[in-house]
């Protein structure tokens, strides 16, 4: 196992004994292995938002002599990568315009990291969870409502099973009040932490659900309570706002994933849905001419 995957380890295993600037120290470091490798301790701690010297008493947090042990481990880690992935990977730092293509090529950055061995096997892993549910329910609140809500649209078409916590009038957790053993929730939740979201997670836990977690750290207050995890970007990059679009991308592939263990069972759904969805008329079938309306 390489120095950098160790010292993750070492990282997720004592976060919960850190200090809050520690914590936000780490976090960091967690999920901007690049910036680690390629940047100085000072620029890290500004991007972290903490002091240099919070850098260092990490270090020695984690049984380290300092930082350099912390940057070295990355950088060794970014070595052994083909040359071009460092320069995909490496966030823009110097482009204070936040011109579309700065924020285009962040959002490109943090796709391809979907597509690297350990997060494919996170997401088969959950794929794989909720295709043995006897029934999936779905959490996301304030910003990741939207993602909740695309999952349990698309699996709608195709899937009788998955139900969306989203009851209005202060109800959302009496969708949990029949589920039990067999059953699987999947919550979504990107720091700030909704701190609801957490607490439904632990009483589906304790109703005897299994949860798959689809969050942006591996230290995020739903990385201890998830059965399987799924870890996705969701740094503000060149926007000020976290993004939504890998864990968007994570929802669609879990889709497809459930969609394709059964083809013919999928083809058979959908197409009752098109009849369904016909009959509705849901749909414009043939598009106005120019000019008219």
């Amino acid at each position: 196992m390489s120095q950098q995957k160790l010292l993750r380890e070492r990282i997720v295993e004592k976060f919960n004994d850190m200090p809050r600037q520690l914590q936000q120290a780490a976090r960091h470091v967690l999920e901007h292995p690049d910036d680690v490798a390629l940047l100085s301790m000072r620029e890290v701690a500004r991007q972290a938002g903490v002091q240099p010297a919070t850098m260092t008493r990490l270090a020695k947090f984690l049984g380290l002599t300092g930082y350099e042990e912390i940057k070295a481990s990355h950088t060794e880690a970014m070595r052994v990568q083909a040359e071009g992935f460092a320069h995909q990977q490496q966030r823009v730092t110097e482009d204070p315009s936040g011109s579309g293509a700065a924020m285009l090529q962040d959002l490109a950055t943090q796709i391809a990291r979907l597509a690297e061995p350990a997060s494919l096997a996170q997401i088969e892993a959950a794929a794989e969870r909720l295709a043995k549910a006897s029934r999936i329910f779905v959490l996301g609140l304030r910003s990741t409502h939207l993602v909740a809500w695309h999952f349990r649209y698309v699996m709608s078409l195709l899937d009788e099973r998955v139900h969306h916590l989203d009851g209005p009038a202060g109800t959302i957790g009496d969708g949990l009040m029949r589920a039990g053993p067999g059953d699987v929730l999947l919550a979504v939740s990107i720091n700030p932490y909704a701190r609801q979201t957490a607490e439904l997670v632990r009483i589906a836990r304790n109703k005897g659900l299994k949860v798959v977690a689809i969050t942006d750290s591996e230290v995020s207050p739903l990385a201890g309570l998830a059965n399987d995890l799924v870890v996705c970007p969701a740094q503000q990059g060149a926007t000020f706002f976290h993004t939504l679009v890998p864990a968007l991308a994570v929802s669609e592939l879990l889709c497809g994933l459930l969609a394709n263990r059964d083809p013919a069972a999928t083809l058979a759904a959908l197409e009752k849905t098109d009849r369904h969805l016909s009959q509705l008329e849901t749909y414009i079938r043939k598009l106005p001419s120019r000019g008219s309306i």
